[in-house]
């Protein structure tokens, strides 16, 4: 559910970005501001867009949270560790580590915001931390946020009360956020990882998967089902199987998919919602690359 506020003075924008940042302390900014922030909160993931005629300094505790930005136009600023970063229209960034208080400013924004928790984060990878601000290329921040946008736009709100298809976007958008900034993850994997990516794990990883693809499970639970990190499981997958723990999973649900499609159980739209598939035509385009007919046709066949 989307909710909207308009404020239009200081106090009061301060105090909306403070409930939805945490504690932030006022050092300045002009006089009759219009700002208007709506929000989107979908468990452990929150997106919210800032508009307005506005000009804001605020000082700002740890977020103990990922605040990652995207600014349409304005500027925003930020400084912590010495460091002093502005972004302008089109730049997608990190705003601080969530351990560092940081100052911040906005000058007439259309800011969007995608905070994500550490938990949210750990149920995608290991012990992971973010090391830049900036994504490793233009190219990957436009494609990080072009998924943000979908997600946000299309899929949560239609399909956000299902709980594979939030799960999926959550671990979609986390795998995207990972993909398009700096972060521990893109070290090689350690002399342990690799020794534990031996075939008994890869096999406690694939009967955990099997038992639970109707749950929410993520890349962390099949890690912790198979005694062995995050690094270790997919190292394991790749190494054994050529895929990835997630991957795999995806196939596991299809074949469910395809099982309930040929005994008649919903239609097709209902089943690949009940796997996971917040867009029907996704569903359809791997159903069909996997099995050589459309999941309609399987469905008119039972």
């Amino acid at each position: 559910m989307e909710q909207v506020v308009e404020v239009t003075d200081l106090d009061a924008a301060n105090e909306l970005l403070s409930a939805a940042y945490g504690p932030m302390r006022l050092n300045g900014g002009i006089e009759h501001p219009r700002m208007r922030m709506s929000s989107q909160v979908h468990d452990q993931v929150r997106f919210d867009e800032v508009r307005g005629h506005i000009g804001l300094e605020v000082a700002v505790d740890p977020m103990r949270s990922y605040v990652f930005g995207h600014t349409d136009s304005g500027m925003v600023y930020y400084g912590s560790g010495g460091e002093d970063r502005f972004w302008l229209p089109g730049d997608a960034f990190l705003c601080a580590p969530p351990d560092s208080p940081f100052v911040g400013a906005i000058r007439d924004p259309g800011l969007s915001t995608v905070t994500l928790t550490q938990s949210v984060v750990d149920e995608v990878a290991d012990d992971v931390s973010f090391s830049g601000f900036r994504p490793v290329s233009p190219e990957a921040g436009a494609v990080w946020w072009s998924t943000c946008v979908h997600l946000r736009d299309e899929v949560l709100p239609l399909f956000g009360d299902n709980p594979l298809v939030r799960a999926n976007a959550n671990h979609l958008l986390v795998s995207a956020t990972l993909a398009a900034f700096p972060n521990t993850t893109l070290t090689p994997p350690t002399s342990a990882d690799r020794r534990d990516a031996h075939p008994a794990s890869l096999r406690r990883a694939i009967a955990f998967i099997e038992d639970n693809a109707a749950t929410d499970i993520s890349a962390a639970d099949i890690a912790r089902a198979a005694r062995v990190s995050i690094r270790a499981s997919q190292l394991a997958f790749r190494r054994h199987l050529g895929t990835t723990p997630m991957a795999y999973l995806r196939a596991v649900r299809l074949s469910c998919a395809h099982a309930d499609l040929k005994a008649g159980k919903g239609s097709v739209t209902s089943i690949a919602a009940r796997w996971g598939y917040a867009r029907p035509s996704v569903f359809a385009a791997q159903y069909r690359a996997t099995y050589g007919v459309s999941p309609s046709r399987t469905l008119r066949s039972c």
